[in-house]
């Protein structure tokens, strides 16, 4: 097969890893792949790094010119059987899914689009998701909770909507003496620190990043875990402002910022709770999977597709979106019982083993690219 890939965001965060591991995983196994992507961005270097075909356009420019770069994203597409396309957020007018069957249709292409989405936001529109009747279309899921809703709200017909569910690396994804050692000495922190919270990728408002500093100071301020710290691992653009509240609210001591690793396991390695205090347009997050591979304790929230591998009070703990009361009693509740805290480890790493290994669902996402092509 031969399978395109469009990426249409300069951001390096866990749809984007994904993307490049995908890639990389396509091309081992003798498929062709190609891949549409901003200019000089994570995505577009990487890939073309793993030997995919690499199409790129300015990021800022094709929203105001987008008819100046149809011809690359015809020639990124030309020849693939599929185009995977996240679902991002329109761009002054401008969508990538919608773009992507424009290409495809002007150029004549039979290349199928796959736009694929983990996320709902209520103010999306339904041709993001289908675009062009004149365009095969097939949309890809990574959460039921998205699935049922394309079908039962957008009346996307459901036999045009596929859950796939994108899985980790549980081999990569493993602790060991050798490698809690190693991160420790990538990530010191004092001696006495504890509970270390992790928080790490992509920081941007969605995130909610700024409800964990909330819940560390009504923790600070109430007396209790005194050597709490938070560990913020990533980049973005609510990075400066998360400095900033940081010092206003008196936390230097209890939070430190590190930049962005291609080696997350270092970091889960490092942290006792992974704190992710999302607010809206989640789909299934890869650093979920990925911490609870490593029998990592999660607190987050109750939306969209993290309750399917968060179980309340057996793989981690569930909050209300934007609840600082909710996530600051959760982070007490996992560090003073320890028996607890080991169980959910537990629990969370056999869940991956037995149905998120992304050895298996890599070759999940090929099935279904056969699948659709016959």
């Amino acid at each position: 097969m031969h399978i395109g890939f469009i990426e249409d965001t300069p951001l390096r965060g866990g749809t984007q890893i994904w993307v490049t591991e995908a890639v990389k995983d396509f091309i081992s196994k003798g498929h062709k792949v190609s891949v549409v992507a901003p200019e000089d961005t994570y995505v577009a270097n990487t890939s073309r790094e793993l030997g995919a075909r690499v199409a790129t356009y300015d990021f800022d420019d094709i929203p105001k010119n987008p008819e100046k770069y149809k011809q690359n994203w015809i020639d990124g597409l030309n020849g693939c059987d599929v185009a995977v396309t996240t679902v991002h957020p329109p761009r002054d007018g401008f969508h990538c899914s919608i773009f992507g069957a424009e290409c495809i249709k002007t150029g004549g292409l039979d290349t199928i689009l796959v736009p694929k989405t983990g996320s709902i936001v209520p103010w999306y529109k339904r041709e993001y998701y289908m675009p062009d009747p004149a365009v095969k279309t097939n949309v890809v899921c990574i959460t039921n909770f998205t699935r049922d809703y394309l079908v039962d709200v957008y009346k996307i017909p459901a036999d045009k909507v596929d859950l796939v569910y994108q899985g980790t690396e549980v081999d990569r994804f493993t602790s060991s003496k050798e490698t809690k050692a190693e991160a420790m000495r990538r990530y010191p922190l004092t001696q006495d620190a504890g509970p270390v919270l992790g928080s790490i990728g992509a920081m941007e408002p969605r995130k909610g990043q700024i409800i964990l500093l909330q819940s560390i100071k009504r923790i600070l301020d109430a007396g209790k875990l005194p050597n709490i710290h938070v560990m913020f691992v990533g980049e973005g653009p609510d990075e400066l402002m998360l400095k900033a509240v940081t010092k206003a609210y008196g936390l230097e001591d209890h939070v430190s910022f590190f930049p962005f690793t291609s080696e997350p396991n270092y970091v889960f390695d490092r942290i006792d709770i992974l704190a992710f205090p999302s607010l809206y347009k989640e789909g299934l997050p890869n650093v979920l999977l990925e911490s609870m591979s490593m029998k990592v304790p999660v607190i987050s929230t109750r939306m969209t597709g993290i309750p399917e591998v968060v179980f309340d009070n057996k793989t981690g703990f569930l909050t209300d979106p934007g609840n600082v009361e909710q996530f600051s009693d959760a982070i007490e509740k996992v560090w003073k019982n320890p028996e607890t805290c080991t169980e959910m480890g537990e629990n969370a790493r056999k869940l991956m083993e037995d149905r998120m290994d992304k050895k298996n669902q890599f070759n999940a996402f090929l099935s279904f690219f056969a699948d659709i092509i016959k």
